[in-house]
């Protein structure tokens, strides 16, 4: 934990009184307002120029606390937050009185998960109450997965930045449709599928769109600045070639299996064989092939068996509507 007793303490005290704080947690950094205030949070919206219709996640210091912030806690629930909290998994349950209309885009459910990362409990401990955070970044835009990312992007528009270094997973929690008598995945995220399955028993259903709105159901989001075009492994090379030919600025995802090919681009990033790997740096390769000027980044979807499962809804929400060159 790189961030010190005092930073944490003044961090809770801005909290306390209405502002903003940038935190790390294991997943992405936050943007966090008190959830229990309903101009803060509505900052929040302000600062990301994000739609007020997009609930938040309201994040916990632990699993006691739950029944605090929801009500009618199904038994499945209680199960998944008690084997993956704390850790990258957020259940959506029905609000409790603690959580404000602003804070759930107007929903009666609410988002609530428990963070896994020191500097995180150790502000919500020190804050005492529950912490409303999406990604600390533009709407829309890459998630920060470092404090430098959140200062390049945000400024002063965040009251206090805690730095916590880079981020352990790298990608978004899983979100998970607790409300119903069969959990269902809204969101891949951190926690597999696989995983989720192990412990409940039976197969869940993984939906692009659902009834309950969600963080990171926009057609376009974790997007950079250039535009991402997803091609079968094979033709990556090609397409690259290609665009460049034609004039682009072409940045590459090469896959692992093509790691030794030459590639005449502008920029090329070798993507790791390790999923995890791959997870924990893929906003960081997006915004370095962004500063290195590529006004087009070629790649292509990993096996959607694990974390790939997660990285591939990710690149495809970055590609936006058109998936495909």
């Amino acid at each position: 934990m790189t961030a010190r007793t005092s930073d944490i303490e003044m961090a809770a005290g801005v909290l306390r009184a209405g502002g903003l704080v940038a935190f790390p947690t294991e997943t992405v950094y936050g943007l966090g307002a008190n959830a229990e205030d309903p101009a803060a949070v509505s900052r929040i919206f302000q600062v990301k120029g994000r739609p007020s219709s997009h609930p938040l996640i309201v994040h916990l210091g632990g699993g006691e606390h739950l029944d605090d912030w929801v009500e009618d806690v199904p038994a499945t629930a209680r199960l998944l937050a008690e084997r993956f909290w704390p850790g990258p998994l957020t259940l959506v349950l029905r609000r409790g009185r603690r959580v404000p209309l602003e804070a759930t885009g107007g929903l009666e459910t609410v988002a609530v998960r428990v963070p896994d990362h020191p500097v995180a409990l150790a502000l919500l401990a020190a804050f005492g109450g529950g912490v409303t955070a999406p990604s600390a970044n533009r709407f829309g835009q890459v998630s920060p997965t470092t404090a430098h990312h959140v200062g390049a992007e945000l400024g002063d528009a965040v009251d206090f930045v805690l730095d916590g270094g880079p981020c352990e997973v790298g990608i978004e929690s899983t979100i998970v449709d607790a409300t119903g008598e069969i959990p269902s995945v809204l969101r891949p995220g951190g926690v597999t599928r696989e995983d989720l399955e192990a412990v409940l028993g039976c197969p869940l259903a993984v939906h692009a769109t659902s009834r309950v709105r969600v963080p990171g159901q926009h057609p376009s989001h974790y997007a950079p600045r250039a535009r991402v075009v997803l091609v079968d492994p094979e033709k990556v090379v090609a397409e690259a070639e290609l665009a460049q030919g034609l004039g682009h600025q072409v940045g590459v995802l090469l896959p692992p299996s093509f790691a030794d090919a030459p590639v005449k681009a502008h920029a090329v990033v070798a993507v790791p064989g390790s999923l995890a790997a791959y997870a924990r740096r893929l906003y960081g390769f997006l915004r370095e092939l962004d500063e290195q000027g590529c006004d087009l980044i070629v790649a292509s979807l990993p096996v959607e068996e694990g974390l790939g499962l997660a990285i591939a809804n990710r690149l495809r929400r970055a590609a936006g509507p058109r998936l495909t060159a």
